[in-house]
C-alpha cells in the first residue's frame, strides 16, 4: 500500500515553532577564555533575522563587538561575539551580564509590515499612520513622507526627504507652535536626503496626541515646511512600518533605503574626490559557485554600531547570512558574509550586485560621525529643541545628525554640526553659541579640527545653502499663514 503524505506551509510553520520550543536559545558568557574581551556565545534553532536580534541587543547595551564568528547552516544557529565596554574592558557588571542572559533568549525582533495606502484605526494608542498617496500628494516636491502615529506615551512622527540647512530648526518650530513637546528624536542625513523619527507629546497633558483633526493639522504644516522651495524629481511614494514598533535605528535605515539615498546625487563623485580615500568603505560582492553562496567583503573605518548597520541592511534586503567572520580589533573593521536570498539563491546579476554594494555603502555612511560633536544637557522644556537649532541656524551651522532624549525632566541632546558652506566650524562661532546657550549646558566633544572642510560638496549637498542665513523661522510667515 502506498501512502502519500503532504505537509502544508502552515504545518511547516508549526513544526519550526515546535523545534524552537524544544530547543530554546542558549546563551553562554565567558570572561576567562579571552584575555581582552568577554565572549558571548549564542546557540539557537535557526530562523530569519535571529542574527540581527542578537546584534541589536548587544548594540543597544552600547557594547563594542571586536570579533564575531557566525554559522547558521542547516537548522541551527551558532554565534560567538567578543565584546567590550566603551573603554575596551571586559563586561563585569552583573546587571548587564544578567540582562544578556535573559533578553537574548526571549528577544522578539519585529519585522516591518509595509503598506502603500492610508491606515487608520481610530481611538487606539497605536493606530494612526498618515502617508502620502500618489503623485497628487503634497509630498511631491521634496518630502517623501510625513507619518504620524499615536503610540504608547508619545506620538511618533516620521519624516524623510530632501535635506537643507535649517530643516530641523523649521520642523521643531512648527511643532512648538502646535503645542507639541519633542521628548525624543533621532535625525540622520546622507547624500542630500534626511530622515527623522520624532517622539512628541501634548504640551498641556504630556500625553500622546490622538485627536485626528490635530494630527491632520500637524501633517499639513510639516508637509508645507518640508517641501519648501525645493523640488525633487523623485516620486512621492511612501512606505512606513505598521504601528511604528520597529527599532528606531532600523526604522531610519528602512526609511532612507525607501527614499533611495543610496543613489548618488549629480556631482557627488566630484565632491567625493576631495575626501580621504581611507575613510570610504570598500564593499565587494562575488559568487562562490561551488557552494552557491555570494561572498560580501566589507572593509571600512571602525565605529560603534557598524555591525548592526550592515546586518540590518542585509536582513531588510531579504538576504540570509549563513556564515560570517568579523574583526574590528584595530582602527579598521573587516566583515565577510556568506549569504543567499531567502529563496536560497545567490546574487543573480551585476545590477543586483551593484545595488547591494551601494546600499551597504549607504548603511555604513549614514551614521558616520562627521562634523563637530556638541552635547547639550539641561532641564527639558517645550520649545528647547526649536530654540537650540534656531541658534545653530542663525550662526550658519547645519545639523548632520542628532539624537534627542529626555529623562526625568532632563534633556540630553547630541548634535553633529558643520558649517553650511562646507568650511571648518569656526572656534569663535562655537564660543558665541555657547555664550548664548550656556557654557556648562552646551559642551564640545572632541576638537574643532574634527570638523573637516568639504567645500566642493556644499553645492550638491544643499541646493539652497544661501537661505541658511535668513531670518529666524518666526519671520517666514509660514506659521501665521496657517494659524
Amino acid at each position: 500500500m502506498e501512502i502519500n503524505m503532504c505537509f502544508s506551509p502552515n504545518m511547516d510553520d508549526e513544526y519550526e515553532k515546535l523545534i524552537r520550543r524544544m530547543n530554546p536559545p542558549r546563551v553562554v558568557i565567558d570572561n576567562d577564555s579571552c584575555k581582552n574581551a568577554t565572549v558571548v556565545r549564542v546557540d539557537s534553532a535557526n530562523k530569519h533575522g535571529i542574527l540581527l536580534e542578537v546584534v541589536q541587543v548587544l548594540t543597544d547595551l552600547n557594547l563594542i563587538i571586536t570579533k564575531a564568528y557566525i554559522s547558521s547552516d542547516g537548522g541551527w544557529f551558532m554565534d560567538v561575539f567578543n565584546v567590550t565596554d566603551q573603554d575596551g574592558n571586559k563586561i563585569t557588571d552583573e546587571e548587564v551580564l544578567d540582562y544578556i542572559h535573559k533578553v537574548i533568549p526571549n528577544h522578539k525582533i519585529i519585522l516591518p509590515f509595509l503598506f502603500e495606502h492610508f491606515y487608520v484605526e481610530p481611538n487606539t494608542c497605536t493606530g494612526l499612520l498618515i502617508q502620502s498617496l500618489g503623485p497628487e500628494s503634497c509630498f511631491t516636491s521634496s518630502m517623501r513622507s510625513v507619518g504620524v502615529t499615536p503610540k504608547m506615551d508619545h506620538t511618533v512622527i516620521e519624516l524623510t526627504g530632501s535635506d537643507r540647512p535649517g530643516l530641523l530648526s523649521e520642523v521643531s518650530a512648527v511643532l512648538t507652535h502646535l503645542n507639541c513637546n519633542v521628548v525624543g528624536a533621532e535625525v540622520w542625513t546622507h547624500n542630500t536626503r534626511a530622515a527623522a523619527v520624532m517622539h512628541v507629546t501634548d504640551r498641556e497633558t504630556n500625553a500622546p496626541i490622538t485627536d485626528l483633526e490635530r494630527l491632520s493639522r500637524i501633517k499639513e504644516l510639516l508637509c508645507h515646511v518640508l517641501k519648501g522651495s525645493n523640488s525633487s524629481r523623485r516620486a512621492a511614494k511612501t512606505v512606513v512600518s505598521h504601528k511604528q514598533t520597529t527599532h528606531t535605528a532600523r526604522r531610519l535605515h528602512q526609511m532612507m533605503f525607501a527614499d533611495r539615498d543610496y543613489e548618488r546625487a549629480p556631482g557627488y563623485e566630484m565632491a567625493e574626490a576631495s575626501e580621504d580615500e581611507k575613510q570610504r568603505p570598500m564593499v565587494e560582492v562575488v559568487n562562490w559557485y561551488d557552494k552557491d553562496y555570494s561572498v560580501v567583503t566589507i572593509r571600512s573605518k571602525d565605529r560603534p554600531k557598524l555591525l548592526f548597520d550592515t546586518v540590518c541592511t542585509l536582513t531588510d534586503m531579504q538576504y540570509v547570512v549563513f556564515h560570517a567572520n568579523i574583526n574590528a580589533e584595530g582602527p579598521e573593521a573587516y566583515q565577510d558574509y556568506y549569504i543567499r536570498h531567502l529563496d536560497g539563491s545567490p546574487v543573480n546579476s551585476d545590477a543586483e550586485r551593484q545595488r547591494m554594494i551601494q546600499c551597504l555603502e549607504a548603511a555604513i555612511e549614514r551614521r558616520v560621525s562627521e562634523g563637530l560633536k556638541l552635547e547639550l544637557c539641561t532641564t527639558d522644556r517645550v520649545g528647547l529643541l526649536s530654540d537650540v537649532t534656531r541658534i545653530f541656524r542663525e550662526n550658519s551651522l547645519t545639523v548632520m545628525r542628532a539624537e534627542v532624549t529626555t529623562k526625568d525632566g532632563k534633556a540630553i541632546n547630541t548634535f553633529y554640526v558643520r558649517d553650511a558652506s562646507g568650511y571648518p566650524v569656526d572656534a569663535k562661532t562655537i564660543d558665541s553659541i555657547r555664550q548664548v546657550i550656556g557654557q556648562t549646558i552646551l559642551k564640545v566633544k572632541g576638537g574643532l579640527e574634527d570638523s573637516k572642510a568639504v567645500a566642493q560638496e556644499s553645492t550638491t549637498r544643499f541646493l539652497f545653502g544661501g537661505l541658511f542665513k535668513s531670518r529666524s523661522f518666526v519671520n517666514f510667515g509660514l506659521v501665521r499663514s496657517y494659524s
